[in-house]
């Protein structure tokens, strides 16, 4: 393990609640910087692996599968052509992220890029020989999405958002 890199075994407290809470309160705060300076900063993220390889993130708006209310997570992302690949790796985390289940159930959705707001994108779940590709190239654009998949026994879903 490097200065800056992540341990290779999950943390201790990786499935604390306080870990949870620390999650959700940093994504707020990316969100608020990020739409305050229509994405100048927090387009990157340089944490982990992102801080030698900085990452391109957006902001990911989601409706609620049971409230009904607009949610925004800000994620990481790959470009492929027109489309942009998303992870719901959650960390490493035991549970697939909730705004995962919200796009399985509202898959129409905006999504907030540099510059850009409100681009409209439709989300389908990678799989099989698609998710296999993609989680390659993924991996090599954050290294450290390897290391959340050994931290967890779930399959990581993949998805792709589609401009519509």
């Amino acid at each position: 393990m490097g200065r800056f890199s992540l341990p290779d075994e999950a943390p201790r407290g990786l499935h604390s609640p306080i870990t949870a809470a620390m999650i959700k309160y940093m994504a707020r705060i990316q969100v608020r910087v990020f739409r305050a300076t229509n994405g100048r900063i927090g387009r990157m993220w340089r944490v982990g692996a992102g801080l030698r390889k900085p990452v391109p993130t957006l902001l990911l708006e989601h409706r609620g599968r049971k409230s009904g209310r607009v949610f925004t997570t800000p994620l990481l992302y790959l470009r492929r052509g027109d489309d942009l690949v998303v992870v719901a790796s959650q960390g490493g985390l035991p549970q697939h992220p909730q705004w995962y289940f919200n796009l399985l159930a509202h898959p129409e959705t905006r999504v907030h890029l540099p510059g850009r707001r409100g681009v409209a994108v439709r989300a389908s779940e990678a799989v099989g020989r698609e998710r296999d590709d993609l989680w390659e190239r993924l991996v090599e654009h954050y290294a450290d999405f390897a290391k959340y998949r050994s931290w967890t026994e779930r399959e990581i879903p993949v998805l792709v958002l589609t401009p519509r």
